[in-house]
C-alpha cells in the first residue's frame, strides 16, 4: 500500500494529460453523436459516414475508436463520468469514508436523471435491434469493473480481498431490473400513476443502501 505524506492526496485516475483530454473528448463526441442518431433513426437508419459528419470527425478518426456504430452507441454510457471529475468528487471525501459510502457518491454523480432515461432508452434501444444485445452487457460490466476499481484505489488495501467485487456486484446488478422494467421502480421526473405502487429512484436507491449498511 503506497503511503501518502502529510497533506497528500490520492490521485483515484491517472492524471489526464492534454493529449489524454483530447482523446476522451473526441471519443465522447463521436459517442455522443452515434447514440442521439440511434435514437432519432433507430439503428438501421444510420451509418458510419453520418456519425462522423454529425460530429466532425473523418472515418479515420472513428475508425482509431470504434470497431463500428453499435461499440460507438455502447461507449457514450462509458464516458459520461470524467476521470477528473472522479477525481474532484474522492478528493474531497473525508479519509474515514466507507467505501459503501464512496460507491454511494460515485453513483450520485454518475446515475443522475438525465444519464438514467438515456439508459433507459439504450436498453429499449438494444429490445429492438439486436445488435445491440451484446453491448448492453458490455456496459454494465464496465461500468461495474470501473467502480470496483475506482474503490479499491479508495479502500487502499484496508478490506478483504473481494470486498470491492461484491460491492460493484451488488450494487450495479441492482440497476438492470429497473432499467429492463422488471422493477416498478420510477425514474427521476417520472409521474407517479394512481395505484401503480411503484418506488421511487430515490427509495429504491436508499432501500438498497440499507441492505447493505445493516445486513439483508
Amino acid at each position: 500500500m503506497t503511503e501518502l505524506k502529510k497533506g497528500e492526496r490520492m490521485e483515484y485516475e491517472p492524471k489526464l494529460t492534454l493529449r489524454d483530454k483530447k482523446k476522451e473528448a473526441t471519443a465522447f463526441a463521436l459517442a455522443e453523436a452515434a447514440f442521439e442518431l440511434a435514437l432519432k433513426h433507430g439503428m438501421e437508419g444510420f451509418i458510419v459516414d453520418d456519425v462522423v459528419q454529425k460530429a466532425g470527425f473523418s472515418r479515420r478518426t472513428f475508425a482509431n475508436y470504434f470497431s463500428c456504430k453499435e461499440e460507438a452507441v455502447a461507449e457514450y454510457f462509458i464516458g459520461n463520468v470524467s476521470k477528473e471529475d472522479k477525481n474532484m468528487l474522492f478528493k474531497d471525501m473525508p479519509p474515514d469514508t466507507t467505501p459503501l459510502d464512496a460507491l454511494y457518491n460515485l453513483l450520485k454523480l454518475q446515475f443522475t436523471s438525465e444519464f438514467l432515461h438515456k439508459l433507459r432508452q439504450f436498453v429499449l434501444l438494444a429490445n429492438q435491434y439486436p445488435s445491440l444485445e451484446p453491448y448492453i452487457l458490455s456496459v454494465f460490466r464496465r461500468l461495474q469493473i470501473a467502480a470496483q476499481q475506482t474503490l479499491e484505489q479508495f479502500s487502499r488495501g484496508r478490506y478483504a480481498d473481494g470486498y470491492t467485487h461484491l460491492l460493484a456486484g451488488a450494487v450495479y446488478g441492482a440497476f438492470v431490473p429497473i432499467l429492463d422494467g422488471r422493477l416498478n421502480v420510477l425514474l427521476p421526473g417520472e409521474a407517479q400513476e394512481e395505484d401503480s405502487g411503484a418506488m421511487s429512484f430515490d427509495q429504491y436507491l436508499n432501500s438498497m443502501f440499507a441492505y447493505l449498511h445493516n445486513g439483508f
